[in-house]
């Protein structure tokens, strides 16, 4: 990892107009912001624990911007416990999608901004396969359990059943339950202890809610996002108005909030312009620190 080269100019007037930005949004939110953009991988940890240390003095509550295809279910749990550690309260604000395990690491927020145009994504948490690159967990378990069931109804071809000898390997199925498992646990616990701390009653009936109810809906929802049958794409986006219908859960729409919406457009589509300007694909960014760092390449099929 290595910062961005040395400015010129124009550069350095984005850079202070970005940083303008987000004391707008610091000033109405009541919080430090920070932004990340690019896949969760090994090393995203690293790079946001550094930028929160060195964020000096620290307000009670972090605005995290986050926009993600998803990554590594064990890097979201390091960076969930550094948040956490530096910061009694924590939301997400999502302007364009975080899918996957992005969408794991939002639901560890107290509060989740999204608008019309933002998605989240099936908790499908991406794992790396030997010269194959990155491949989505759920989506080969599926594989696997598919052949499975035919060979168990003697229905299976010779060719599936080649296929299920040379492309299945005990080992990285288990790494993938795992993936799964872990993406699921995570899921509830952080639902539980973050977003629904603060709920009290239910919204129709007015009962009075007690720890059970808040864990089965913990599960009800991490068991729906966890359902790669009901969404049937991995990178299928799910929008607000489908969390707040389908998952039945509390998300802000930072659009309706007049104060907050404009502010996080302009600064987001400053942002992503300026990546585009320098080719940069990977961003932490922050008042006064904007920090470019590569991710690791697994090749054509990645």
């Amino acid at each position: 990892m290595s910062p961005s080269a040395v400015h010129t100019i124009p550069e350095k007037l984005i850079e202070d107009q970005l940083a303008d930005h987000v004391a707008e949004m610091e000033a109405v939110l009541g919080a430090d912001v920070l932004t990340f953009i690019g896949p969760i991988f090994y090393g995203t940890d690293d790079a946001i624990r550094d930028e929160i240390e060195a964020i000096t003095p620290k307000r009670r509550k972090l605005a995290f911007i986050l926009e993600t295809s998803g990554g590594y279910i064990e890097i979201v749990q390091r960076i969930v416990d550094t948040l956490r550690h530096h910061y009694e309260h924590v939301d997400f604000i999502v302007p364009n999608f975080a899918m996957s395990a992005g969408t794991v690491l939002v639901m560890s927020g107290d509060s989740i901004y999204m608008d019309y145009y933002s998605t989240l994504g099936p908790i499908d948490p991406q794992v790396a396969r030997s010269g194959r690159g990155m491949v989505p967990a759920l989506g080969y378990l599926e594989q696997y359990g598919r052949l499975i069931k035919k060979a168990q109804r003697g229905a299976i071809s010779t060719a599936e059943i080649s296929y299920l000898i040379h492309h299945f390997d005990p080992a990285e199925l288990y790494n993938y339950e795992q993936a799964r498992e872990l993406s699921i646990s995570l899921l509830k616990e952080w639902l539980v202890r973050y977003k629904f701390k603060n709920w009290r009653k239910t919204a129709t009936r007015g009962i009075d809610v007690t720890p059970r109810m808040r864990e089965k809906r913990a599960d009800e929802i991490a068991k729906m996002l966890n359902n790669i049958k009901h969404w049937h794409s991995h990178g299928r986006g799910i929008s607000l108005e489908v969390v707040r219908r389908e998952l039945r859960l509390q998300v802000e729409d930072f659009g309706e909030i007049e104060e907050l919406g404009s502010k996080i457009r302009a600064y987001y589509k400053l942002l992503q312009g300026y990546m585009v300007r320098l080719a940069h694909d990977v961003v932490l960014h922050r008042k006064g620190r904007y920090f470019s760092f590569g991710a690791p390449s697994y090749g054509a099929n990645s």
